[in-house]
């Protein structure tokens, strides 16, 4: 599918969609750094996949830390552990059929493939933004304590992050609508026959106009 953009328009989304087929289970991994955009990607995805009555869950980095992964740090060892702990529970709902999104940081390589073996059935979502762009978002005011020397060992500015190689998908967050974004994470589902094609685009009137 191919996506164009015409000046002075916008567009919205139109799910026309049918379920005829008992759907296979899969993970979405969405990956990025801190203000990259992944929770809303996210959140408009599986709004998409609830609307459309596939089974759906969301993993959520944040979350599961205040949940499951309350004695971990942030060494590198805490780190790949957390991920672990995320990738097995994904595995548990991905083979019962269920849909399942992370969003969740993971800076290592090592661990995203990890994961990947485990669970099998896996998407890898690189959510790519600038850290400068990240920085100027700061939507939960961490790059401000950062700079400040309240937090350290931060991903992106003094711990690394490790870019996906080949990634199922690059949304380029700085460049795309979020709608275009889930349209790309939908076309690689619906070419592994996880869900229906998103059938058409409605053009709108432009906000301008």
């Amino acid at each position: 599918m191919r996506y164009t953009h015409n000046e002075g328009r916008k567009y919205k989304l139109r799910w026309v969609i049918s379920i005829t087929n008992l759907q296979t289970g899969v993970t979405v991994w969405l990956t990025g750094l801190s203000g990259s955009g992944k929770t809303t990607i996210t959140t408009a995805l599986a709004g998409r996949l609830g609307q459309c009555r596939y089974p759906v869950e969301v993993l959520d980095g944040d979350v599961i830390r205040r949940n499951l992964s309350k004695d971990l740090g942030f060494s590198k060892e805490d780190r790949m552990e957390n991920i672990r702990r995320i990738g097995f529970v994904a595995e548990l709902l991905t083979r019962n059929g269920v849909i399942v999104l992370v969003s969740a940081i993971s800076p290592y390589e090592e661990a995203r493939f990890q994961v990947r073996q485990m669970i099998g059935s896996f998407i890898e979502v690189y959510v790519n933004a600038p850290l400068a762009v990240c920085e100027k978002r700061d939507v939960k005011g961490l790059y401000k304590r950062v700079r400040s020397g309240e937090i350290q060992h931060f991903t992106g500015i003094d711990d690394p992050y490790e870019s996906p190689i080949e990634p199922e998908v690059e949304c380029r967050t700085d460049e795309e609508s979020v709608d275009n974004s889930v349209l790309k994470i939908w076309d690689v589902l619906a070419d592994r026959g996880h869900v229906e094609r998103c059938t058409s685009l409605v053009q709108v009137e432009s906000a301008a106009n």
